[in-house]
C-alpha cells in the first residue's frame, strides 16, 4: 500500500505562506488574483460565488499538494471535523464546471482524502524531422 502525503496547514504554515506567496497564479489557461478574488479562464472572467472563489484560491495556493477534505471544510466554511456534509463535493463539482473544459485536469480527487490542484503546464511541441524523399 502506498502512502499519500496529506498537507495539513497550521497557523505557522499560513503565516509563512502569506509572507512568501505570490499575489496571483497564472498558467496557459487560468489566472487567479488572490487579492481581488478575480479568476479568468482563457481570458474570460469566471462568475464565481464567494465560497467557490475561496475554495479555488486555497487549492491553487497549495498547487500540487493534497488538501484534505477536513482542511477545506474548516478553512472555507469554518466547519469542524465532526461535520458530514456534501457541501464540498457540490462546490467542487460547480468549480470544475466553471473551469470547463479543463476542470477535471485542474482539480484531482484523491479518493477518501481530499483534492489536489494540478497546474496545466504548457505542452512542448516537437517537430518531427522531415523525411527526405529520394527519387528512384
Amino acid at each position: 500500500m502506498s502512502s499519500v502525503e496529506v498537507k495539513g496547514l497550521n497557523n505557522m504554515d499560513s503565516v509563512q505562506m502569506m509572507w512568501n506567496a505570490p499575489s496571483r497564479y497564472q498558467d496557459a489557461h487560468l489566472e487567479v488574483d488572490f487579492d481581488s478574488g478575480i479568476a479568468t479562464l482563457d481570458s474570460r472572467r469566471l462568475a464565481l460565488t464567494r465560497k467557490e472563489c475561496d475554495l479555488l484560491v486555497l487549492l491553487v495556493q497549495n498547487a500540487g499538494a493534497i488538501v484534505s477534505r477536513e482542511e477545506l471544510l474548516m478553512r472555507v466554511w469554518g466547519y469542524g471535523k465532526e461535520i458530514r456534509t456534501r457541501t464540498l463535493h457540490v462546490h467542487i463539482r460547480r468549480l470544475r464546471k466553471h473551469l470547463s473544459p479543463y476542470g477535471m485536469r485542474y482539480i484531482e480527487t484523491i479518493f477518501g482524502i481530499g483534492y489536489r490542484f494540478q497546474p496545466i503546464r504548457p505542452t512542448e511541441r516537437f517537430r518531427l524531422p522531415c523525411r527526405s524523399q529520394s527519387s528512384p
